[in-house]
């Protein structure tokens, strides 16, 4: 692992911020990756109900699962090169725009699925009205919420210095785990008070709101007129990016491209497992069932939170200390890697809130490291390019979540333990690192075909 050494000239600047606008623009990634999630999870919390009510066996909903993954996987790939296109204010909205009306779509999912269920038959695949609609609403959120991630890190790379934006990555992304935390909240109420209709309306026009206030409020900094000139200063002391535009197919030779999508393709399946399987794992180990499940599973995303804001200030903090980008970015991933290992003990100890709290450790550890990869693409990319390889890495991270779920089934049917699972996690993350280690060596400004940096 690299030594710090004092900054280049890219991490030292004899600009002050003066100013805190940056941090409202931080502020509405936040809550659109808040919006995200909940649009996500409404679904898995209505699975029981919607499952009564229209009869879906397990490899229904199976497959309605399966087709916003794979529109998140392709999605991924588009909405990157979407963002580098249109720019961030568009784009953005775009993205919003597309999720939040596939999330009020599901209403009348059984409606259109009278028409979608012909056309899958046509393809040899039998679906009911009910499951064809849902899937074809469930695909449509997965091309849209594909978006958040891409426009979210480029809009930090635009807004914020190079040793701010790993916190700045960090917090946007703790939208995660309070979008995790509120679903369960306010979906089961609207659905006693008014129906499962009205709970995909109202979350999917939560969307609409927050794009009544993205739309006049965000412009580019250097566009911008509440921005004050010395935080304008402040945000553009990186030195600038050359005036080349990297192809969209030139990145994919690139070893920082891979270093980063191997990265996510490693580790973001690890997150899945956390996100679907830790409440079965507390019913298999602990029994607990829907009555006592929830105060363990607020523990785990409140110290995720933690874990996503930490994450990304610590490596801002050892920049700031006179670290190197290379060294900050790297000793907190290795911190973050070696933090999940004691996960691979969860499934021995016999307290249920010693396995809780090493869940949540690795949980929260998997945030930080998150903050700090996506974070990595701004250090080596430049802007107008950091949406087509966010995209690219989140289509990697997304096919292996795409796959995580079988291997995690398999390997219940065959042991009915969670080791294997636990120690799958424990290692990917330092497989991951030394990948990145092995590939990017320094983090610089990747270099084109004629020599010259991008």
């Amino acid at each position: 692992m690299p030594t710090p050494t004092a900054p280049g000239p890219s991490t030292a600047s004899p600009v002050k911020s003066a100013g805190y606008f940056r941090w409202v623009i931080c502020g509405l990634l936040f809550l659109a990756t808040t919006i995200n999630y909940i649009d996500r999870q409404v679904i898995g919390i209505l699975k029981p109900t919607l499952q009564e009510e229209f009869a879906w066996t397990e490899s229904d909903y199976a497959d309605i699962v399966f087709a916003f993954q794979l529109a998140y996987a392709i999605g991924m790939v588009v909405a990157g090169r979407l963002m580098d296109r249109l720019g961030t204010k568009r784009g953005f909205a775009l993205a919003l725009t597309i999720w939040s009306l596939a999330a009020i779509a599901h209403a009348e999912a059984p409606v259109f699925g009278q028409w979608v269920a012909p056309v899958l038959g046509m393809f040899g695949l039998g679906y009911s009205a009910s499951v064809a609609g849902f899937m074809a609403a469930r695909f449509a959120l997965g091309l849209g919420e594909s978006g958040n991630f891409p426009a979210s890190v480029k809009t930090v790379a635009e807004w914020f210095p190079r040793r701010e934006r790993a916190l700045a990555t960090g917090i946007f992304n703790a939208g995660t785990n309070v979008g995790a935390l509120v679903t369960p909240l306010i979906v089961p109420w609207i659905t006693l008070s008014f129906g499962w209709y009205w709970a995909f309306v109202a979350t999917g026009a939560v969307g609409l709101l927050w794009l009544a206030i993205w739309l006049p409020l965000y412009a580019t900094p250097d566009a911008h007129r509440r921005l004050k000139p010395a935080e304008l200063a402040y945000i553009q002391s990186d030195p600038p990016d050359p005036p080349k535009r990297v192809p969209w197919i030139g990145l994919l030779p690139l070893r920082q491209t891979w270093a980063v999508a191997l990265a996510k393709g490693l580790t973001d399946p690890i997150w899945w497992v956390y996100l679907f399987w830790i409440p079965d794992f507390l019913h298999r180990n602990h029994g607990l069932d829907l009555t006592t499940i929830g105060p363990p599973i607020v523990v785990i995303y409140l110290v995720t939170d933690v874990g996503s804001i930490g994450g990304g200030w610590l490596s801002s903090a050892l920049i700031k200390r006179g670290w190197s980008v290379n060294a900050a970015r790297k000793t907190a991933m290795l911190t973050f890697a070696l933090a999940v290992v004691p996960i691979v003990f969860a499934s021995q100890v016999k307290s249920m809130w010693l396995a809780v709290a090493l869940i949540s450790i690795a949980a929260a550890s998997h945030q930080g490291w998150s903050a700090n990869v996506y974070t990595l693409v701004s250090d080596m990319f430049p802007r107008h390019a950091v949406g087509s390889v966010v995209g690219f890495a989140g289509m990697a991270g997304a096919v292996g979540g795409m796959f995580i779920s079988k291997i995690v089934g398999k390997i219940l049917d065959a042991t009915g333990s969670y080791v294997p699972i636990f120690l799958m996690a424990a290692l990917a993350y330092l497989v991951a690192l030394a990948v990145v280690q092995l590939l990017v060596p320094r983090l610089k400004p990747v270099e084109m075909g004629d020599g010259r940096t991008a």
